[in-house]
């Protein structure tokens, strides 16, 4: 018989889920309940089994100002649905969820998905809207090492050279350099003009390394003793994805070049498979993603998927929905 529930994070329904599909660390429920404190969200999960298989979709469900309405969106990150290799249970799966969150008073889902793992855009787009952005980068770590740096774009290589010749050097996972760590981290969001949300304090660097414990590592870059910046990166089931990467203020000797270069050294010593590096800002091919670029070849496309569960409740908010408010800004009334 088919099942759909709505679970929180304790349920150990949901790490059952997950140990039966293929998952990446923005599926498991201790980065998704993090997630939702930085943003006052509830961290949920939609399960949705049927014999023998399952389907998962992480969501944070917030209020929807001046209702009695919710919506729901993914988690920061790439948390998409991860489920059975079955397209037509796919289809039921996602009919399921619309079906339960409308009852739920949720009037839209929203969710980012992965860029490195399956589904079947079929199947989601028989509830919603799927809509492609652009894509991501990331680095094959099956290849040689030579192979890797072949793919690494000739001036990239120069820099990580001179990087080196420069005395940088890289330590992992020395967390006494946390603090001044941060602080390239601030004055890197300050340089790109960042909103106050990015502007992550102590703890809840302290909260995500407890929360995800070896699976979360950060890489700095050091000259003479003074932190030149650093990447905070995600290790889980063979996949890396870089979370955060930072570099001072003062010259850096090409260290943000570096730091790449190592990460993915170690990552691949480790028998990781693929390290992802995500794309440009909202998935467009700017300026970061021609950088990100210039590490590797490998590309993916990279989609998110929209669905209105509450017809009615949508349409009382914004009107009737029209192909620009279902792929543009989602949801609209937000």
């Amino acid at each position: 018989m088919a099942d759909a529930a709505v679970l929180s994070p304790p349920d150990p329904a949901w790490k059952e889920a997950l140990d039966r599909v293929r998952h990446d660390i923005y599926h498991v429920p201790e980065y998704v309940r993090l997630d939702a404190g930085l943003t006052g969200g509830t961290p949920v999960a939609f399960r949705y089994s049927e014999a023998g298989r399952v389907l998962l979709v992480p969501l944070l469900l917030r209020p929807v100002p001046d209702t009695d309405l919710q919506d729901a969106t993914s988690p920061y990150g790439y948390p998409g649905p991860v489920g059975s290799n079955d397209a037509a249970f796919w289809s039921r799966a996602a009919g399921a969820m619309t079906e339960l969150l409308c009852t739920q008073g949720v009037v839209t889902v929203f969710a980012r998905l992965h860029p490195l793992l399956p589904f079947f855009r079929s199947a989601l787009e028989a509830a919603g809207t799927v809509v492609t952005h652009g894509e991501t980068v990331s680095i094959d770590l099956t290849l040689s090492l030579d192979e890797i740096w072949s793919q690494t774009h000739r001036s990239h290589r120069n820099q990580i050279n001179k990087a080196r010749r420069a005395g940088v050097d890289i330590v992992f996972d020395d967390w006494t350099l946390l603090d001044d760590w941060i602080e390239t981290y601030h004055a890197t969001m300050r340089r790109v003009g960042a909103t106050e949300f990015y502007f992550f304090d102590a703890a809840y660097f302290t909260a995500l390394r407890t929360a995800l414990r070896d699976h979360a590592h950060l890489a700095v870059a050091l000259h003479d003793g003074r932190v030149l910046g650093g990447n905070l990166f995600f290790e889980y089931g063979g996949i890396m994805h870089t979370h955060l990467q930072s570099t001072a203020d003062a010259p850096i000797h090409y260290a943000d070049k570096l730091l790449y270069h190592e990460v993915r050294t170690w990552g691949r010593a480790r028998g990781n498979t693929v390290y992802h590096l995500g794309g440009g800002v909202g998935g467009s091919a700017d300026s970061l993603f021609r950088y990100k670029s210039q590490f590797a070849s490998g590309r993916q496309p990279f989609h998110t998927w929209r669905v209105i569960t509450e017809p009615r409740a949508f349409e009382k908010l914004v009107g009737t929905p029209t192909p620009e408010s279902l792929t543009g800004r989602f949801p609209p009334y937000r």
